[in-house]
């Protein structure tokens, strides 16, 4: 597994991390990606700490606090061997949102309580407003305050889009992002977000490489979804794009039959200089196996890469 920098934060990670989302389950009602077994998502959890990844991101909203008592259960004896990032913020799946001065420091102690440590390695708001910033000077400063104080070693701000990104590093001088990337979704590729990362040295996390599970190549338009998966919720015309641009992008790789959907998908993420780490969602252990495969894979060569960009703008991916 190679490792990245994590932009200015001085945070070594694996190219391939792992989103907990998923294995937050549907306790108190969350709404993920439907029932799991905890059994099951703590033998992922270490089955990708056996294979080099060290990079784990959570949040206290996934699962209610769930996700982060899993991590702290199945790492605890491994902490200074793993970077773990949680967020803070985001209230429930109606997108309610709390990003006052109590809030935050209620919050990190919660945090820290689950994942059995004393220090946060990042610490990111969920998804706030560049607005919400723009109003409040005080949620900045405290968490400049808590990394003072030793409960958090960096912040980073985990966008709503790629289009807030811009802002979220030139005005609020963040030095790590967490962006939506993929195959299907290239906004932070066409909006010069990617190139000023780069530029200003800042850590960028990608969170839905697999475009919710449709990169993998395993779900189409005739799928039904569990009451608490989120997908269930989304237009038919929605989920019957995203269900056909996998053999889309496949088609126009080479060698395309000694990779998975998936692994293509992530690779596809990691040729990009300024990403520090993908994060694709992981529930078992074979997923696990699967998706850590891409980084020794390496990177997709200048061709195929004007080959997906090519297939990218000839498309649609998102109903309007």
């Amino acid at each position: 597994m190679r490792s990245r920098l994590l932009g200015k934060t001085g945070l070594w990670v694996s190219e391939i991390g792992f989103g907990t989302w998923g294995i937050g389950g549907n306790v108190d009602g969350a709404i993920a990606y439907g029932p799991t077994d905890d059994r099951e998502s703590k033998l992922a959890l270490r089955r990708a700490f056996e294979l080099g990844v060290t990079f784990y991101d959570t949040a206290d909203f996934y699962g209610s606090g769930h996700s982060e008592r899993l991590i702290g259960e199945a790492l605890g004896d491994v902490r200074t061997k793993v970077v773990i990032a949680s967020k803070v913020g985001l209230l429930d799946a109606s997108g309610a949102q709390d990003f006052s001065v109590k809030h935050i420091r209620q919050s990190i102690e919660n945090s820290l309580r689950r994942l059995r440590t004393d220090c946060v390695d990042l610490y990111q708001l969920h998804n706030p407003s560049m607005e919400a910033l723009d109003r409040d000077d005080r949620i900045l400063s405290t968490m400049v305050s808590l990394q003072t104080e030793g409960k958090i070693r960096a912040f980073g701000i985990s966008l709503r889009s790629p289009a807030d990104g811009v802002k979220a590093i030139t005005e609020f001088g963040a030095n790590s992002i967490q962006v939506n990337f993929s195959l299907a979704d290239q906004r932070a590729l066409e909006n010069g977000l990617l190139a000023l990362c780069e530029e200003r040295g800042v850590g960028v996390i990608v969170r839905t490489p697999l475009c919710f599970g449709f990169l993998t190549g395993q779900y189409s338009e005739m799928n039904g979804f569990d009451p608490y998966d989120h997908r269930q919720r989304w237009s038919s015309e929605q989920v019957k794009l995203w269900s056909k641009a996998s053999k889309q992008f496949l088609s126009a790789v080479s060698n395309c039959a000694t990779q998975s959907d998936a692994q293509m998908a992530l690779r596809f993420c990691l040729s990009h200089a300024g990403v520090s780490t993908v994060i694709p969602g992981m529930l078992t252990q074979e997923q696990v196996e699967e998706n850590v495969l891409a980084s020794e894979l390496g990177l997709l060569g200048d061709t195929d890469l004007l080959s997906i960009t090519k297939i990218y703008q000839e498309n649609i991916f998102f109903v309007g």
